[in-house]
C-alpha cells in the first residue's frame, strides 16, 4: 500500500484549485454570519 501516490501528486494543481475554493467558500459563510448576527442584533435593538 504504500506505493500509492498522493491525490495532490496525481491530479497536478487540481488540490491547490479545490484548497482556494474551500477558503473562499469558508470566508463568504464566515462573512454572512457576522452580517446576519449583526442584523439581527440592530432590529432586536430597534424592535425590542
Amino acid at each position: 500500500m504504500s506505493d500509492l501516490k498522493p491525490h495532490d501528486e496525481d491530479y497536478g494543481d487540481l488540490g491547490e484549485r479545490r484548497n482556494r475554493r474551500i477558503r473562499m467558500v469558508a470566508w463568504i459563510a464566515i462573512g454572512s454570519m457576522i452580517l446576519v448576527g449583526g442584523g439581527s442584533t440592530v432590529l432586536t435593538l430597534l424592535i425590542g
